[in-house]
């Protein structure tokens, strides 16, 4: 296959709807320049666990002859598109990065956001990788190997959802889906540099239920906040399958325009000292922050009440695994992947006490977050204290466990907040740094209204791999 009309793959969705509207190209052009980008780069970076092409060539057909007809389906009508490999797509298997998830079916049930898009008139292009039932922050797999970062193949993609943050920077499809059970989707997108938002719990309906509980959300990633905006009002709608879903909210997409000036930002370089922060890291950061304020925002220095949680999200997180495994065989689990074998050994550990011991940590947390924002409407970190580091391991240095390189994604997981992660630079080997945005719950507006205003201001973005 040749690469067709290229430019295709370094468009957002919306300039791609706004070239349909025009006629200036049409859904074939754009998903055959994405699937030829798929072709050229997966070899290198290992994004795609399944690509569906005959399948997208023959929606991008039928979505070019809506346009033809001046009928589009929906908001998205012909875009291409890809989903984290944990989320449900009718018409194939979902293996979830295991050996142990059978491919026979029947595969006939969309999860609540992909339907949502599949009413849109997306073009799904394929599933992305995902490290075994997206249990850690990089992504290898029993099932599909190693992840790669687009801009240095020798490092890592992050994870859980480093498939579809690689695809998205490599322009292999416009928007993607990934999920955030501890930073999920902010820790691949700080990465490979791209946007990547984790909403307010319950705004994205889920089913089926994650096993990691109400730890892990779904949402957007993407080129760019604007089009993370049009996303998540698409995929945040009504599901009867999730009974913890919000039920409808206000619309993002309308409220991008009101900048930040008059906000009340906090700016947290390091959660107290309690973070070490590599240099290139923080003033990348406090660059992007002096440009809030040069746009209006009042800008403090000044620390949530985080006390380290980690103990207790490790009983969330681990128990969570050993639910996910207790159904498996002798022989199943000896496929796992070693290190999700050994948190789902100690999460089998805990007692029931233990466990509302950590809930009871998570909603300590929670109320101190919620008195932090009474304060301030915006609090930026770093998205992570480093950049890529190799491909292949859980962790840099010598460290147990992920969640020791990110101090900065997970308490926002146990206080389901908003938070998402903005490329605001690079370090000096050309690797993204990733801010990151976190509001109050349900104030997904004001994460996306500081992103935009980055964006808008060119101090967000990535140079391309």
């Amino acid at each position: 296959m040749t690469e067709p009309t290229t430019f295709l793959t370094d468009l957002t969705a919306r300039q791609l709807l706004d070239g349909y509207a025009r006629d200036d190209f049409s859904p074939v052009d754009a998903v055959r320049a994405a699937l030829a980008r798929i072709e050229a780069v997966e070899p290198l970076v290992n994004a795609f666990v399944r690509v569906d092409a005959e399948e997208a060539l023959a929606s991008a057909a039928a979505s070019a002859e809506r346009w033809r007809r001046g009928e589009p389906r929906g908001r998205l009508d012909g875009v291409p598109v890809s989903v984290k490999d944990v989320l449900l797509q009718a018409g194939g298997p979902t293996l979830r990065g295991s050996k142990t998830v059978r491919r026979d079916g029947p595969w006939d049930e969309d999860a609540p956001a992909v339907a949502r898009m599949r009413e849109e008139g997306v073009v799904f292009l394929g599933k992305t990788t995902t490290p075994e039932f997206g249990w850690k922050g990089v992504t290898d797999s029993p099932l599909s190997g190693v992840t790669r970062n687009p801009h240095d193949p020798s490092r890592t993609a992050g994870g859980s959802s480093g498939g579809s943050a690689a695809a998205v920077a490599l322009g292999a499809g416009a928007l993607s889906l990934g999920t955030d059970g501890g930073g999920s989707i902010r820790i691949p997108a700080s990465f490979c540099g791209v946007f990547g938002l984790k909403p307010t719990y319950g705004r994205v309906p889920v089913y089926p239920a994650s096993p990691f509980g109400t730890l892990s959300h779904t949402g957007p990633m993407t080129r760019d906040a604007a089009d993370a905006a049009l996303l998540l009002d698409v995929i945040s709608g009504d599901d009867w399958r999730d009974w913890s879903h919000l039920g409808p909210a206000r619309p993002v997409g309308a409220t991008l325009q009101e900048g930040v000036k008059g906000l009340r930002i906090a700016y947290s370089a390091s959660l107290g000292g309690q973070v070490a922060v590599h240099p290139e890291v923080a003033s990348a950061v406090r660059a992007a922050v002096e440009r809030l304020a040069g746009l209006g925002a009042y800008v403090e220095e000044a620390d949530p009440d985080i006390a380290d949680p980690v103990d207790a999200f490790h009983t969330l997180w681990f128990s969570g695994a050993a639910r996910l495994v207790q159904r498996l065989g002798r022989e199943q689990r000896e496929s796992l992947d070693p290190g999700l074998r050994e948190v789902a050994e100690q999460g089998a550990r805990y007692s029931a006490l233990e466990y509302l011991a950590a809930v009871d940590v998570r909603t300590a947390l929670g109320r101190r977050m919620g008195r932090f924002h009474s304060s301030y409407d915006v609090l930026v970190t770093p998205t992570l204290p480093l950049t890529a580091f190799d491909a292949g391991v859980e962790a840099p240095n010598g460290s147990r466990r992920w969640t020791a390189w990110t101090p900065f994604t997970y308490p926002f997981n146990l206080t389901q907040q908003p938070a998402a992660s903005v490329p605001v630079g690079t370090d000096g080997d050309g690797l993204p740094v990733g801010l990151q945005l976190v509001a109050a719950r349900h104030r997904d507006d004001l994460v996306l209204r500081a992103a935009h205003a980055l964006y808008e201001c060119g101090a967000a973005g990535a140079p391309a791999p």
